[in-house]
């Protein structure tokens, strides 16, 4: 499942990304025909995930990362799917180091923003 359309910018610390499946109806997310504010979590771990495989050194193997929580999540609407044009996913990396990364991710609409938060994803959790 793939919600993000494109990468708009990334550095070392941040990626911005464009999703425009928030309106299609057959959105994997929606539930009895809506899209919950709450979906848009995983529009920001997908963008983490980008963010992790742009960093990746060339050639390298890819590292499995698993969102292990979300804090401070302010949901400033109740609906995604009921907002045309495209949503700005941003996720900014706050700290981290090969096994644990915290960001802090955003959801906006135009100047709106829809929903905010942080999360923690712990990489190759299999080999803990």
């Amino acid at each position: 499942m793939c919600l993000l359309n494109a990468v708009l910018e990334w550095d070392e610390s941040r990626i911005v990304c464009e999703a425009l499946s928030h309106t299609l109806p057959d959105n994997p997310l929606r539930a009895e025909g809506r899209l919950g504010a709450a979906s848009g979590v995983e529009y920001a771990a997908q963008a983490m995930a980008v963010h992790g495989g742009l960093l990746a050194p060339e050639g390298g193997e890819p590292t499995q990362g698993y969102l292990t929580s979300v804090r401070g999540l302010n949901l400033h609407t109740t609906r995604l799917d009921d907002v045309t044009g495209p949503l700005r996913v941003t996720a900014e990396r706050l700290s981290g180091d090969a096994r644990l990364i915290l960001y802090q991710f955003q959801i906006h609409h135009g100047d709106r923003c829809l929903l905010d938060g942080r999360a923690s994803v712990v990489l190759d959790a299999q080999t803990l």
